[in-house]
């Protein structure tokens, strides 16, 4: 085919028509390149319209380098022609050029491909509204086929520009002994990201803790250096992931139920009233549609406090949520207030009293 080019520019080029033909040429290519946008800006506005969203995917995947391999083919062609004209050592480096520019054309659809690839998984939803894919791994299988199209297409255009792929990696092996050393942090939080992965202990969007160390708050993005946590008075918190393997990591996100403990107190003069407050409370909350009944329900009088007759609740709610968890909460207690009132009982406040002796009109506390 480069031949034919050739042959046919030796039968019509002239020393006055070169500079034409490559003004018709980069002519072309910008008209050719403007209706293959509104080609393709027109193809996704029907894709998008469809249930299908793998043809989305794919069109925006290939815009970007269809269009840069039209200016590519373009230029590769003007430049052919300059090439029959005029000699120069500096266009000799034209043709591996352009088979790099390919190669980094290619590579570019592919890295867009991946990406887009990878919104289609995290935005799609089962027919209850929840992710069918979770986002963490999603986002870690498309780190590493990013990661492996980035080092082949390195590696390709390596050895198109006529280095040997052998040497190359020989020299890694040994280089990387030495990056190795100099660099530990850096893989000591790569492979800590990897584990994360892996192991999952957390997620994007976990409310995490770590009571080894001042961490909390609600995760953001795991690299494969650091995972961002947002604070919960908003200030991010960068944290390498090579500390995870080293400390012990709360994740209240996946707790299935909440607790409710609480301890309350009445006075001694309301003794006789214990039982039936005892049994109205307990009562309530085995009523009560936000707690979950097949968890550990206690009502019990358990102490003699100083100044109260002590019962403690203890039941877990079915919401997770800690809003709607500290809103069942006030109900809860708000009600136990209402069931002590309805017995004609008080809660109970520190007192003292104070007993007066009649011999010595003293008093004695």
């Amino acid at each position: 085919m480069k031949e034919l080019f050739q042959n046919l520019l030796s039968w019509t080029i002239t020393e006055d028509t070169w500079i034409l033909y490559v003004f018709i040429i980069v002519l072309t290519t910008l008209s050719v390149n403007f209706i293959l946008k509104r080609f393709l800006n027109k193809l996704h506005s029907r894709f998008v319209s469809t249930r299908i969203p793998w043809d989305d995917a794919f069109v925006l995947a290939a815009q970007k380098p269809l269009s840069w391999l039209v200016w590519l083919v373009g230029i590769s062609l003007a430049i052919d022609i300059i090439k029959f004209e005029k000699d120069s050592p500096v266009l000799a480096w034209i043709e591996p050029t352009q088979y790099v520019g390919v190669i980094l054309i290619l590579t570019l659809f592919l890295l867009k491909l991946i990406k887009q690839t990878e919104e289609v998984f995290v935005n799609q939803e089962d027919e209850a509204g929840k992710k069918k894919y979770e986002m963490t791994t999603v986002e870690a299988i498309s780190k590493l086929l990013r990661a492996s199209v980035i080092i082949t297409g390195v590696l390709v255009v390596l050895q198109t520009l006529g280095f040997s792929i052998s040497g190359v990696l020989a020299f890694g092996g040994i280089g990387g002994i030495a990056i190795g050393f100099a660099a530990k942090d850096l893989l000591a939080n790569f492979f800590g990201g990897l584990m994360i992965y892996l192991d999952r202990p957390f997620a994007i969007g976990d409310w995490i803790r770590s009571s080894d160390r001042e961490i909390e708050g609600t995760v953001e993005s795991i690299g494969w250096r650091l995972t961002i946590i947002r604070t919960f008075d908003k200030r991010p918190l960068y944290i390498p992931n090579s500390v995870f393997n080293n400390i012990a990591v709360e994740n209240p996100s996946r707790m299935k139920n909440r607790r409710i403990y609480e301890t309350i107190g009445i006075r001694y003069e309301d003794s006789q009233k214990m039982p039936a407050i005892i049994s109205a409370v307990k009562s309530m909350l085995e009523q009560h549609q936000d707690i979950d009944t097949s968890q550990t329900l206690i009502v019990n009088f358990n102490k003699f406090a100083p100044s109260s007759l002590d019962f403690f609740i203890y039941t877990f709610t079915k919401t997770t949520d800690w809003v709607c968890f500290h809103k069942v909460k006030q109900e809860i207690l708000l009600a136990i207030l209402d069931i002590i009132e309805e017995q004609g009982a008080e809660v109970a406040f520190p007192t003292s009293t104070i007993h007066l002796d009649s011999q010595n009109s003293q008093p004695v506390l």
